[in-house]
């Protein structure tokens, strides 16, 4: 956003600040400066000529001698401009002076160029004729500056005069960084307001008056909006009798400073109103419009359209068209039609100043490739309050400039009106906020000076819709701390309950496991949430896997990156696989990562994100390993009570044999095993590779970290071995559990201490041997406490075929 300092003091006339003042106290407050031109720099002792007379050179063709009035007196140039001729007023830099660059218009020296008294063939010559090159400017920005000669300045220019001034280039054009929540700042309106804020001075917008003669436009055009949604407001006035012309130099001026070329009086105005307002406008030629009709609807799949930079471009359902009775004239808030262009034979014309949906605007910009400053500004969400007094702003301006006469009465199309918010508003919580102590009194001049509102009876904020990005009451207190001075806010400490500053529950709960897998010799690795869906191959899975429903990405990297992992197996595979395929021995891995399970397909909202811990080895250790690991972490977080282990879970991925779900109180919280042989093929593991997968949303509810002290048992403890014949499908655990479920209160533990198969034991069966621990707190046991114990025991290992051996 680039504004002209004129244009702004047009609006604050009492603003009287240097350009550096007025950056420094603009960014203070909140509107940041990005730097400024000074569109005089370098431009010392210029003033208006007025040539008397011109002789030829004696001893030059192509030089000419020129007796100039420059107010005071008359001096002598010598020049080679081809396009002065005898009464023309031209800018004129005396001797001792300065110009900004050469006639060439190549780069600006930092210095700029002085001009001294000297003869030309042996002439003299006491200053220098300057073009608009140097001067600083450009064609460009002063389109009737010749392409090559001298800048002639308008025949009414008094000679002696500031030249300077009178090219309008006493002047400085800021540039500023404007945040996208700032829209009303997309405009020198809102640019001036907040100049007046800061500054503390009066500000004068523009008087906008209702213009127009006695006719209705009703009875010259019909409009009609078929998609509220996409054009909330869509108001339209009319002109007739137009008298093309150029723009008077204020416009002109103010126009270029924005980086705007001037053209003529009916475009610059929409330019103008645009730039002023924020509101994008545009013109259509009445008599091109079939049935004097403008209809606002979507366009179809595969239409196309010619815009007015003449290019061809392909619609579709989603792109917001302006019609007339019969075709289309424009893509709304973006680009017009080649068929309805202003031409220099309009005679009567259309003004429409409309607000469309700003995310619409930027998507189809975006399609089409043709984003424009009317699409920039619209795709940001403009105030639709604003549409109807920028087109009356326009309709003033016509009728100032004589450009025509304006229609009476306007088309405005608004079906639902945005009303003003209302914030609650409270000093103290401001001051508590801010850690300031402003007077309430000055809060609300602050909320004067930028025209919001306030009601005094129900303590509330009155925001104005164009001011879109006040929502919250610490939005207000952003209000009060800008105006207040942010450098003026003293540093405080925090008001409120002290908070104890440690880890969240499930954040500690995976800082143990990291430790526990670091201290077993683990590494961590970090692999990619993204996969191919090739993985689900290699791992084995069945074609109607709930592990391949996945979240398939909208625009991936490549097939192998397309989807949303939904094992965190995959990961871990490739870096054991990388390693054992560079030598690496005995390699152990952690990883705490998401995996992604949608909970409907197609999906209808954001997929289970779950943290899972995931355990992978090769070399040194084996199954028991890795179950020691497992075991280790869930004692670490509280988990005491027994873990099962249960080797019918059916993951294809893991070996047949050495494979078992993790159940804790009937809660399946993870798996683990060795990884099946033609799997560890599949990623090129010439080992036996050992994984453990952990899903933290299933342990948390288990943790805890409440922990009770219990003294040193004062009692000794009583020892029994038992040493079994057991069936080979009878798993030790199955063992342990009758144990610990009948070996009652005074049952201290157990230890598995042999494990026999071979010739003295019959075929089918394997000798298993255990070491059993009684102890009671309160008494030193009897043999027929513990006798009582061991035959429930006994009895109930008999039920699953279990006999003493002998």
């Amino acid at each position: 956003m680039n504004t002209s300092f004129a244009w702004i003091k047009a609006y604050v006339p009492d603003l009287d600040v240097t350009a550096q003042e007025y950056t420094d106290g603009m960014t203070l407050s909140g509107t940041k400066v990005e730097g400024y031109v000074c569109l005089d720099k370098n431009l010392e002792k210029i003033v208006v000529g007025h040539i008397l007379k011109i002789d030829r050179h004696p001893d030059a063709d192509k030089l000419i001698v020129c007796q100039v009035d420059i107010g005071t007196e008359t001096i002598q140039i010598v020049t080679g401009a081809p396009n002065v001729k005898e009464g023309d007023k031209v800018p004129v830099v005396l001797a001792g002076g300065k110009v900004a660059g050469g006639h060439d218009g190549g780069p600006l020296p930092e210095e700029g160029i002085k001009i001294k008294k000297g003869k030309l063939r042996g002439v003299e010559s006491n200053g220098m004729m300057c073009s608009i090159e140097e001067l600083g400017s450009s064609r460009e920005m002063y389109p009737d500056a010749p392409e090559s000669g001298i800048y002639i300045l308008p025949k009414d220019s008094v000679p002696g005069s500031d030249a300077v001034e009178l090219l309008g280039l006493r002047d400085v054009n800021f540039e500023y960084e404007i945040t996208s929540n700032r829209v009303d700042c997309y405009s020198v309106i809102g640019i001036a307001r907040e100049a007046a804020a800061t500054f503390r001075k009066p500000f004068h917008p523009p008087v906008v008056a209702r213009t127009g003669n006695d006719e209705d436009i009703n009875d010259y055009l019909k409009v009609r909006v078929e998609d509220t949604a996409l054009c909330p407001r869509y108001c339209a006035r009319m002109v007739k009798n137009i008298k093309l012309a150029p723009s008077p130099e204020w416009m002109k001026r103010r126009l270029a400073a924005s980086g705007i070329r001037p053209i003529n009086n009916i475009v610059d105005i929409t330019n103008y109103v645009m730039e002023e307002y924020g509101q994008p406008m545009h013109a259509f030629d009445y008599d091109t419009l079939a049935g004097h009709e403008i209809v606002v609807k979507r366009a179809k799949d595969g239409d196309q359209f010619q815009t007015l930079d003449g290019q061809l471009r392909k619609l579709d359902k989603d792109v917001l068209m302006i019609n007339d009775g019969e075709k289309e004239v424009g893509i709304g808030g973006i680009m017009g039609g080649e068929n309805s262009k202003i031409t220099d034979e309009v005679k009567s014309m259309v003004f429409e100043a409309a607000c469309f949906d700003g995310t619409n605007i930027r998507l189809s910009a975006k399609r089409l490739g043709l984003r424009t400053d009317a699409s920039g500004k619209f795709e940001k969400g403009l105030d639709p309050n604003t549409a109807l007094e920028a087109v009356d702003r326009a309709c003033q301006l016509v009728e100032e400039l004589g450009a025509g006469e304006v229609v009476g009465g306007v088309i405005d199309i608004y079906p639902e009106k945005r009303e003003e918010k209302r914030i609650p508003f409270s000093a103290k919580k401001v001051n508590d906020l801010l850690g300031t102590d402003v007077d309430e009194a000055v809060m609300k001049e602050y909320f004067k000076m930028l025209e919001l509102g306030f009601d005094e009876e129900t303590q509330e904020v009155i925001v104005p819709t164009w001011r879109q990005d006040l929502e919250r009451p610490a939005d207000i207190a952003e209000e009060v701390a800008r105006f207040y001075g942010y450098d003026k806010i003293p540093t405080t400490l925090p008001s409120g309950e002290a908070t104890t500053g440690k880890l969240s529950f499930k954040l500690r709960v995976e800082e143990i496991a990291r430790e526990v897998a670091e201290f077993s010799g683990f590494s961590q690795g970090m692999t990619y949430s993204f996969e191919s869906p090739k993985v689900f191959d290699k791992l084995l899975l069945a074609k109607g896997s709930s592990l391949r429903q996945t979240v398939t990405i909208m625009n991936p990297l490549g097939e192998d990156f397309s989807i949303m992992r939904t094992s965190p197996l995959n990961g871990m595979l490739t870096s054991l696989s990388l390693n054992y395929n560079r030598r690496n021995k005995n390699v152990k891995l952690y990883e705490m990562a998401n995996i992604y399970l949608p909970k409907a397909l197609p999906l209808t909202e954001l997929p289970d994100e779950r943290m899972q811990f995931t355990l992978g080895m090769y070399g040194e250790g084996d199954f028991f390993t890795m179950k020691g690991v497992v075991e280790e972490f869930l004692d670490k977080i509280g988990m005491d009570k027994k873990v099962h282990y249960v080797p019918d879970c059916g993951r294809p991925f893991l070996h047949p044999g050495r494979k078992a779900d993790i159940v804790y109180d009937q809660v399946t919280i993870g798996y683990m095993g060795e990884l099946h042989p033609e799997c560890a093929d599949n990623y090129k593991i010439g080992e036996k590779v050992y994984v453990a997968v952990l899903d933290m949303p299933s342990i948390l509810p288990f943790v805890t970290f409440d922990r009770k002290y219990t003294g040193i048992a004062k009692h000794p403890a009583v020892n029994r071995d038992i040493s079994m014949v057991v069936p080979k499908n009878v798993m030790v655990g199955q063992i342990e559990d009758v144990i610990a479920q009948r070996g009652g209160k005074i049952l201290e533990s157990y230890q598995l201490f042999d494990i026999y198969e071979g010739k003295q034991i019959v075929a089918g069966y394997k000798s298993v041997a255990y070491s059993i621990v009684f102890r009671a707190k309160d008494r030193t046991l009897t043999d027929e406490d513990v006798n009582s114990a061991m035959k429930k025991i006994l009895n109930g290992l008999q039920g699953l075929g279990i006999e003493l051996r002998a």
